[in-house]
């Protein structure tokens, strides 16, 4: 004996790859992927029909100042649909207006982002040093200069010889022997020559080891990560960032207690409407958005199946870790405890796993990191990277001509 099929109505969003939303004839809606395979089987098993109801926005919803909550969960709240076919991060401020199943995926929040690129540097021959070491190796020579001057001055005064300009020379000497030159000058007594050996010496080592760095990062380039967890996000003023619209992660950084958090919620640019609407926008550079790895990798798949390359970058930082997705029904709906049975056969069987993996494809090529990006790791020197060495080259070259000038103007015994 078999008893009449109950119509019931549900709230649907669209939250790729877990489902696509399409509209049909009339106002219907069809939807497609792992959550429309659940769906089919609820039905069947359940014993009912059912009208799906798209979610106002498309938000799976959050708490209002009035007590009432917007999306799927007020849909649920004030029983307009008995449950909402949609994978929620389940918390316990949403725990306070419906019922969750078991938990049926699990699942992180991370940053998405432009994907850096290999950019040629203007100043990239500095690198090899920090600025503390430059500025040192500046003391060092202009103390050097110093004391090889005086000393030399004060040399050929003791010994009754004629110098002119010891400083330039002294000058003169230090940088041509950091820059590995051979030196026309050298003091011509023990204390003056003293000081240039431990000069030599010293400039041996620091050019051996700029030498060495330049070459290994000319060798191999580096792609610099300018944002990898909400430190850097924070940090920055370049890439603006944004939240999903009515999501766990808008609650959790609105109620957040820790610093870092609170400035992710107050210093936002906006929201968007959801992680896999906003892809291209982020592939463009628009802004950096906090999204659920699944999705993350979904973007990702589409981006190199369309394109071919890779368009986005997803932190190595988790935002929020192990985050649990269950459906949401109705408190106290008739319906939970036959759905979380159902649900166990399917989560054990594999087909869950089965149905979302069918979604993301092509994703191992963008989940390099960036500096695979060059093939081989060996890219050509642009004009605009040897800029920078050209121009320090030829201010070199016109003090070294006017020093030369001036040494030649002079008489030298």
């Amino acid at each position: 004996m078999t008893t009449d099929k109950q119509h019931i109505k549900i709230a649907a969003g669209e939250w790729v790859p877990y489902s696509k939303m399409e509209s049909g004839p009339g106002g219907s809606v069809t939807i497609f992927g792992p959550m429309m395979e659940v769906l089919d089987i609820f039905s069947a098993l359940l014993n009912f029909d059912y009208e799906l109801v798209p979610a106002p926005g498309n938000l799976w919803g959050g708490p209002l100042p009035n007590a009432t909550w917007t999306g799927m969960l007020g849909m649920l709240h004030r029983q307009e649909a008995e449950l909402a076919i949609a994978p929620f991060f389940v918390t316990p401020q949403r725990e306070s207006v419906c019922d969750f199943t078991v938990p049926v995926f699990s699942d992180y929040q991370a940053i998405l982002m432009q994907r850096p690129r290999l950019q040629s540097d203007v100043a990239g021959f500095v690198k090899p040093f920090t600025p503390k070491v430059w500025l040192l190796i500046l003391a060092s020579f202009v103390a050097i200069s110093i004391m090889v001057g005086f000393v030399a001055g004060q040399e050929a005064r003791l010994f009754h010889a004629l110098l002119i300009r010891p400083w330039t020379k002294a000058t003169l000497m230090a940088a041509q022997t950091l820059s590995q030159e051979s030196s026309e000058w050298l003091p011509r007594h023990d204390a003056g020559r003293v000081l240039a050996v431990v000069w030599l010496l010293a400039s041996l080592v620091f050019m051996s080891s700029y030498s060495g760095i330049l070459t290994a990062m000319l060798t191999v380039p580096r792609v610099t990560i300018p944002i990898d967890s909400l430190i850097d996000l924070v940090s920055q003023d370049d890439l603006p960032w944004r939240l999903e619209a009515g999501s766990m992660m808008y609650s959790f950084f609105e109620e957040s207690d820790d610093p870092v958090g609170r400035r992710v919620f107050t210093e936002k640019a906006g929201t968007f409407q959801d992680c896999w609407a906003a892809r291209q926008d982020v592939a463009d550079g628009a802004f950096a958005a906090i999204c659920d790895r699944t999705t993350m990798m979904k973007a990702m798949s589409w981006d190199f199946s369309t394109t071919g390359k890779c368009h986005l970058y997803m932190s190595q930082q988790k935002v929020y870790t192990s985050g649990i997705l269950s459906i949401a029904f109705q408190t106290k709906s008739k319906y939970l405890p036959a759905a979380n049975k159902i649900l166990l056969v399917l989560k054990e069987v594999g087909l869950l796993d089965k149905w979302l993996g069918e979604q993301i494809t092509n994703t191992s090529q963008c989940l390099r990191p960036p500096s695979a990006d060059s093939g081989r790791g060996v890219k050509p020197l642009s004009i605009e990277a040897l800029s920078g060495p050209l121009a320090a080259l030829l201010l070199g070259e016109s003090v070294a001509k006017e020093t030369q000038a001036t040494l030649r103007d002079s008489s030298v015994l």
